[in-house]
């Protein structure tokens, strides 16, 4: 009984993990319309000695990430140019949900 209470919690807990370790689905095409528009609108920061840039991390308050405009696929993100990445940020949480190469 309780080897099927732990392999339940564990099983519970994994999926809990995955589901947050999901990431944003942009697709190709939104993609060119995000960089075209970052390109125009570029919003460049310098990464912070002590942040790693990976879908997940929380970036700092002090980076002012800028708005993706209305006609923009995924507009209801921000975003920064980080290390030479488009950075797309979740703005109530402030998450990276997507990194473009």
């Amino acid at each position: 009984m309780i080897f099927r209470s732990t392999l339940a919690a564990s099983v519970l807990l994994a999926g809990t993990a995955f589901a947050v370790a999901q990431t944003v689905v942009v697709t190709p095409e939104q993609e060119v319309v995000v960089r075209e528009y970052v390109k125009t609108n570029p919003v460049i920061v310098e990464r912070p000695s002590n942040f790693e840039l990976v879908v997940g991390a929380i970036i700092p308050d002090i980076l002012k990430p800028g708005a993706l405009a209305e006609n923009t696929l995924p507009s209801q993100y921000q975003y920064v140019v980080m290390d030479g990445r488009t950075v797309l940020i979740d703005p109530q949480t402030r998450k990276v949900v997507y990194i473009m190469d």
